[in-house]
């Protein structure tokens, strides 16, 4: 099993999830979170004073899929996620040893379908 971890921008959650229900995918976990990369945040200015806002919002989707769907899954987000922009986000494809689903006990692949 993989987990496919993505960070987006905020503003094309939509559409990755759109593309990603025309995959067949139903479940999924999303978090906002912060961070910074090759952007490195930007300057503005408030009520006079300037700072810097170096952590950007993002978007951390989550999904555990069987090895033979992780790319797929990967290439509906790049897909719908790119702008060609820096800042546009990271996928990391993670294995994961064991899955176990608390409700029923079952473990493996079919914890995740």
């Amino acid at each position: 099993m993989i987990k496919v971890e993505a960070l987006i921008r905020p503003q094309k959650l939509e559409d990755v999830k759109a593309a990603l229900s025309e995959i067949g995918i139903k479940g999924m976990t999303v978090t906002e979170v912060r961070g910074s990369g090759k952007q490195k945040g930007f300057t503005q200015t408030y009520r006079g004073a300037e700072y810097t806002v170096n952590l950007l919002q993002k978007v951390k989707i989550e999904i555990v899929v069987p090895d033979s769907e992780a790319r797929t899954i990967a290439n509906a987000i790049v897909e719908a996620a790119r702008t060609g922009e820096i800042g546009d986000g990271k996928i990391f494809l993670i294995p994961v040893a064991e899955v176990i689903r608390i409700r029923t006990g079952e473990d493996g692949e079919s914890a995740i379908s």
